[in-house]
């Protein structure tokens, strides 16, 4: 009978811690403001050194703009586009060009389906170790590759906050 009222207790007294640690905020990784204006800095001056005139955008884990910049000269698309790449570089947690190789082959037809998701090289995922908090995208140079070179040039400035 001893033992029976204890498991009662025990049971109870569960149950009722279990609605507190269901209460407790998530602790993540996200984009920082800061981290996404040095990120842009170093795209926008690699780019400015290589001669292209470029926009950039930066996501954050979730998926939404967290900073936004259209470079002096630009087309008026390339604001959305850098966001696309930026966004297909987050949810796919690859580069935009690893992603265009991927819907080259018929049998990754059904990614076409994912709203927003674009297949060409200027998007690429930001990492904090093995985890994707964000991604970047940049729209304006002259190809994808020189797009992705320059977002990678933003990455290197900031390598040391994402170890």
């Amino acid at each position: 009978m001893h033992s029976a009222k204890f498991a009662l207790f025990a049971s109870i007294s569960m149950f009722a811690t279990t609605p507190v640690l269901a209460q407790a905020p998530q602790v993540e990784k996200n984009v920082s403001m800061a981290l996404a204006l040095a990120i842009i800095q170093g795209t926008i001056e690699q780019c400015t050194k290589d001669g292209y005139k470029v926009s950039v955008t930066i996501v954050d884990k979730g998926g939404n703009v967290a900073a936004q910049l259209r470079g002096d000269g630009t087309s008026p698309h390339t604001m959305e586009f850098s966001r696309l790449k930026a966004y297909t570089a987050r949810i796919r947690n690859q580069t935009s060009l690893q992603t265009m190789k991927e819907l080259e082959d018929p049998a990754r037809a059904p990614l076409r389906q994912i709203p927003g998701l674009v297949g060409i090289g200027g998007g690429v995922p930001i990492k904090a170790g093995n985890e994707t908090i964000g991604g970047i995208g940049v729209s304006g140079a002259p190809g994808g590759e020189k797009d992705e070179a320059c977002a990678n040039a933003g990455l290197a400035r900031v390598e040391a906050a994402l170890k």
